[in-house]
């Protein structure tokens, strides 16, 4: 099992960009130091849910800051992307990082960045696919063309090539956000391992991964690499003595940050849109995931893995919205929980 920080760059109510993106930056160097094994970038645009709009900038930073730890997106947004240009900037990553680079890619949704950067609502609705096959071609082979609906140009060498790296041979791992029977498919056909959302409980992701290994197994993949396949389980994690405690925290500055970062999404073509209920949310991400005292936490981990099959965690520590917290809990993560799951 390995455990990682998911860090969003969140902006709560009365805070600056500057202060959300120093606790993102604080948060993955603490997470270094206190043993996790990854630190899970995201990635948006236009709003204060998350202040990171380049999710691989940011990790090219984290990586030059730090010496062990993993760095991924979480996700990086395709069909707000060139495919190629992302692939590109993956390979950079992963061959100057000696291999600790993951590119976590996910469709975004349907939102006004898709005007601002001139990809269209297609890119979103039907574009995904090509972008992925493109971008996974990028970052395999040592030549490309594309012949697609979207992208056309004739054959390029790969500069810098990937799986030139001594580290893996492959080069940098892909991980795909998964929401519906549809985005499983397309990750298991391609041997993809999955990142799932932290809306979800136990449940509905070990169908997911049953699903997935299914599919995965239908498109004639080897069993060593079904049951290989590292998925990653994004959640909510907050500790403290009590669990009431560690409840308290998070019911008390969360909502304001849902409330004020959720509801600032503009779609791009008008479209209606709902809501959750900012602290029955709250309440809910407290209930799926190692929210309470260390050894709950350890538990809940535990048997989330033993559930669904997932082996990896990205889990959102700074749902305090302060930094002196959220460096405890991320110390407290590291130092009392991880040691428990062996």
């Amino acid at each position: 099992m390995h455990v990682g920080s998911f860090v969003l760059a969140a902006q709560f109510p009365g805070q600056g960009q500057g202060e959300a993106l120093h606790r993102a930056v604080r948060s993955a160097e603490v997470a270094e130091e206190a043993g996790l094994d990854a630190v899970w970038l995201a990635e948006h645009h236009f709003v204060p849910y998350g202040t990171c709009p380049s999710a691989v900038t940011l990790a090219a930073l984290l990586l030059g800051r730090t010496r062990r730890i993993r760095v991924g997106t979480a996700v990086s947004v395709l069909p707000t992307t060139h495919p190629v240009a992302l692939g590109e900037q993956a390979a950079l990553l992963h061959l100057t990082s000696g291999g600790r680079f993951s590119l976590g890619v996910g469709r975004g949704g349907p939102w006004v960045d898709l005007e601002v950067f001139g990809a269209g609502l297609e890119a979103y609705e039907s574009g995904f696919p090509e972008s992925l096959d493109l971008l996974v071609r990028w970052l395999r082979e040592p030549s490309v063309a594309a012949t697609g609906e979207r992208f056309t140009f004739r054959e390029v060498p790969v500069v810098p090539r990937p799986s030139e790296a001594l580290t893996e041979a492959s080069g940098p791992e892909v991980v795909v956000a998964c929401t519906s029977p549809a985005s499983v498919r397309l990750a298991a056909e391609r041997g993809l391992p999955m990142l799932l959302g932290m809306h979800v409980g136990d449940e509905e992701k070990a169908e997911m991964v049953a699903l997935w290994r299914r599919l995965a197994r239908a498109a004639g993949r080897s069993p060593e690499e079904v049951l290989g396949a590292g998925h990653v389980s994004a959640g909510v994690c907050q500790i403290a003595d009590r669990r009431t405690d560690a409840v308290e925290t998070l019911t008390k500055a969360m909502p304001g940050w849902l409330k004020q970062g959720l509801g600032a999404h503009v779609t791009v073509d008008g479209r209606e849109r709902s809501m959750r209920d900012p602290l029955a949310y709250t309440e809910l991400l407290c209930g799926l995931h190692p929210v309470g005292t260390s050894r709950l936490c350890a538990d809940r981990l535990a048997a989330t893995s033993e559930r669904t099959g997932v082996t990896r965690f990205a889990l959102l520590t700074e749902g305090s919205g302060d930094l002196a917290a959220t460096e405890e809990n991320i110390r407290r993560l590291g130092g009392e929980v991880i040691p428990q799951l062996g």
